[in-house]
């Protein structure tokens, strides 16, 4: 059966077809690379510049003398290093602790079947429709006085980690995969004598590298460029994350330093992207097993 596509096969066999074809396909990607490529290339370029060239009008596209200072300013003033090992510990404690409860939790309603297992997965579903903004202040209070035991949390990063471990998007995208995966294959391992958790832990797990891959960039990114909720839970500046210093320690700085601080703080995540990307692709079909 014939397939109909904006150029047919009669016009890329000619030769003037192939090259109106390949010139508008080039053009197109270049385009599309330079409007994602050019607002990086403006970051760490103005980071060089001096501090009237980077606010010159006209701007410059190539700064006239490169310097190297602002980067290791930035490095040095703004404390850059206590605060990026403060957002990795907090960004690291809130994965693990998403993976673990939120892949329990999604392989329990998903394969487990508990009593009222629909009813839960709507109430937690339903906390997808609230806002952010309105549980910021019932989330302070919680972790101003934790019921129960009365411990405060604030300075404290177990006032990042438990708040991110309840995220409904990732426990459901969890649970939609664990669905596709087929029973036989399930059932296969329990006549081998393999328990739930074993089950779990050596067959599911694995089958399940793609979306684990998706789930740990939206966990660590969500935690990573967060701003208010670490803004309120840390008071003490040398516990801040970098999305919290840079704000809080812009106010007399030259702007080619917060520039400059501001790519560092983004070579992370510019990393984590580099690794993970494919398993970012692998993610977007995730529901595509067959039995």
């Amino acid at each position: 059966m014939s397939v109909r596509t904006l150029v047919s096969p009669l016009t890329l066999a000619r030769p003037r077809g192939r090259a109106v074809y390949w010139t508008v396909f080039t053009g197109v990607v270049l385009l599309f690379a330079l409007a994602f490529l050019f607002p990086v290339y403006w970051m760490v370029t103005g980071a060089m510049k001096s501090p009237d060239e980077v606010v010159r009008t006209p701007p410059t596209l190539v700064p006239h003398a490169w310097h190297l200072s602002g980067y290791t300013d930035a490095w040095d003033l703004m404390d850059l290093p206590t605060h990026l090992w403060n957002t990795v510990v907090q960004a690291t404690g809130a994965w693990l602790l998403q993976l673990v409860f939120c892949t329990a939790a999604a392989y329990a309603l998903s394969k487990l079947r508990p009593a009222f297992g629909r009813v839960i997965l709507g109430g937690i579903l339903a906390t997808l429709m609230v806002p952010a903004q309105a549980l910021v202040v019932p989330k302070y209070l919680t972790v101003a006085d934790l019921p129960l035991i009365h411990t405060s949390l604030l300075n404290d990063p177990l006032g990042i980690w438990l708040p991110a471990v309840a995220n409904a998007f990732n426990l459901y995208l969890l649970k939609r995969f664990f669905d596709q995966i087929p029973r036989d294959v399930l059932e296969a391992a329990e006549i081998d004598g393999a328990g739930r958790l074993r089950t779990l832990w050596s067959i599911v797990l694995p089958m399940s590298r793609p979306v684990l891959g998706v789930v740990s960039i939206f966990a660590l990114v969500a935690v990573w460029q967060d701003f208010l909720w670490p803004l309120m839970v840390f008071s003490d500046t040398d516990k801040q994350p970098v999305s919290v210093a840079l704000v809080q320690l812009s106010q007399n700085i030259p702007l080619t330093v917060l520039i400059a601080a501001m790519v560092i703080a983004s070579i992370p995540m510019v990393a984590m992207f580099l690794v993970f990307q494919r398993h970012i692709i692998a993610g977007i079909s995730a529901g595509s097993t067959k039995g």
